[in-house]
């Protein structure tokens, strides 16, 4: 339908131009062409005078009938009719027109015994299309934008409304509350039997391509969040932009660990694309993981690259289970992200918190989480695509039992700490600048409080020992140092 759509633009912007360029090339044929409708209403208009009204030069002079002058009327009052060489004498007087060429005028007057005057009759609209050609190419667009934005809002909607139907009980048995969150302002509802439901249940509309949906009340975590994130089939731009560099719509879940239900280790298994850019954004992946491990050993796909901190961790996650099921659904699987330290995207510079005469550094706040990111791969009917996407979601609670089951063992655990306090104390160092000038600024705003206090006493034998006190503080201060050394004599 988005590709019929953009025929039909690109059709319509075609043959305006074909007519507007053969409209063009018939005007420049034929320069009086404007003036046959004109030519048709004159002689329509002439067509019942005679033809002894015509002179030699064609033009249409209208002789005015004069009344013989009866015999019982007076000479003085017979009817004088000028002639028309004398129409134009008044354009000679050089008192009112100055600088006005009168032999031009006069003889022009006199030889053609009428004026050629030139007027510019605007056309009717419809005789002049090429000048709306703008106009009507906007028309266009907007019609054609709007058609491409209710088809792709509708396309998404039932992509959004497909997904949930199909996932909905599978949810539903695993979490006690499957809809809109509290965050959100959902109402609650207590039912016959004492447990909480959701009287608005369902997906969330962010946007006309984003729909969220949240769940809790299960063990070990806090809640998943998933996010539908479609292509932005409302947009004509981006339609077209799809063209050139194509992409799939996605779902993404994110999952709040509990944190004693999950040990301390940062995990990513994703496809080369996607690695390269989660490494290069995430924060964690940056920091724990530098380095990317070979996946030929754990039979995975050779399209996908790991990212682990621990060794230990790779093997206890890459099970027969999980192997299986990337090479089954090894297009739809974009990324697996496990980590007890994600914090976002990576900042720019170091993070500053203000206080009130202070300026401190501290760490970003971490958390634990699972995240979690499938493709959309809409090859046939939109429920049975939606439908085989189920396996993906079991895959997500198999992850969630798994993490709550493995510990690590003492060694790994040993580094995974190590390796934590070696990015705390690199941090420290990066802020050790940032602290002294604020532990120097809070020095000097104690002395400038202190000197008020005494200034505003009336002792002034205590200014003067304050003073005095300042003064050696000083001189002590700008004294060079000295080291005292002991040497036995020989």
């Amino acid at each position: 339908m988005r590709l019929l759509l953009v025929v039909i633009h690109i059709v319509l912007v075609g043959t305006q131009i074909w007519a507007t360029a053969n409209y063009r090339n018939d005007l420049e044929d034929n320069e009086f062409a404007e003036f046959e409708d004109f030519e048709e209403d004159e002689d329509e208009l002439l067509a019942g005078k005679d033809l002894d009204d015509l002179d030699q030069n064609d033009e249409f002079v209208v002789k005015k009938p004069v009344d013989s002058p009866e015999p019982d009327e007076e000479e003085e009052d017979d009817g004088i009719v000028e002639e028309d060489e004398n129409e134009f004498d008044h354009f000679q007087d050089e008192e009112e027109f100055e600088g006005f060429d009168s032999d031009r005028v006069g003889s022009s007057g006199k030889e053609n015994g009428a004026s050629n005057l030139c007027l510019q009759v605007p056309l009717h609209f419809r005789a002049n299309w090429d000048s709306y050609y703008l106009e009507m190419l906007m028309a266009a667009g907007l019609v054609v934008y709007a058609l491409n934005f209710f088809t792709g809002k509708t396309k998404n909607n039932k992509l959004a409304n497909a997904w949930f139907s199909s996932h909905k009980t599978l949810l539903e048995d695993n979490f006690s509350l499957v809809g809109k969150a509290l965050e959100q302002m959902t109402r609650l509802c207590l039912s016959d039997d004492g447990k909480m439901e959701n009287e608005n249940p369902g997906l969330v509309k962010e946007s006309e391509s984003l729909y969220t949906l949240w769940c809790s009340g299960r063990t070990c975590c806090e809640g998943m969040l998933v996010e539908l994130k479609f292509l932005k089939r409302q947009d004509l731009v981006a339609v077209l932009a799809q063209m050139i560099r194509p992409s799939c719509d996605q779902v993404h879940f994110k999952v709040d660990m509990n944190r004693e239900d999950m040990d301390s280790f940062v995990f990513c298994l994703a496809s080369k694309r996607t690695a390269l850019r989660l490494s290069k954004e995430m924060a964690d992946l940056s920091t724990y993981c530098p380095e990317k491990r070979s996946v030929d050993k754990f039979n995975l796909p050779g399209g996908f690259s790991l990212l682990c901190e621990i060794a230990e961790v790779a093997s206890a996650m890459l099970d027969s289970r999980v192997v299986a099921a990337f090479n089954k659904y090894a297009d739809q699987i974009d990324y697996i992200h496990i980590s007890d330290q994600y914090a976002g995207h990576k900042q720019p510079e170091v993070v500053l918190v203000y206080f009130r005469d202070a300026s401190l550094t501290k760490l970003p706040d971490v958390k634990r989480v699972m995240l979690f990111g499938f493709n959309i791969q809409s090859k046939g009917p939109t429920t049975q695509t939606m439908e085989d996407m189920k396996p993906l979601l079991q895959l997500v609670f198999y992850f969630m039992e798994k993490l709550r089951r493995f510990r690590l063992s003492k060694e790994a655990k040993s580094k995974a700490d190590k390796n934590r306090l070696r990015v705390e104390e690199a941090f420290l160092k990066t802020t050790h600048a940032a602290r002294a000038e604020a532990a120097a600024a809070r020095r000097e705003e104690k002395k400038r409080q202190e000197k008020e206090r005494i200034l505003l006493e009336d002792d002034p034998d205590k200014q003067r020992k304050w003073e005095d006190r300042e003064m050696k503080r000083q001189i002590k201060k700008k004294a060079p140092k000295m080291k005292q050394l002991k040497v036995k004599a020989l």
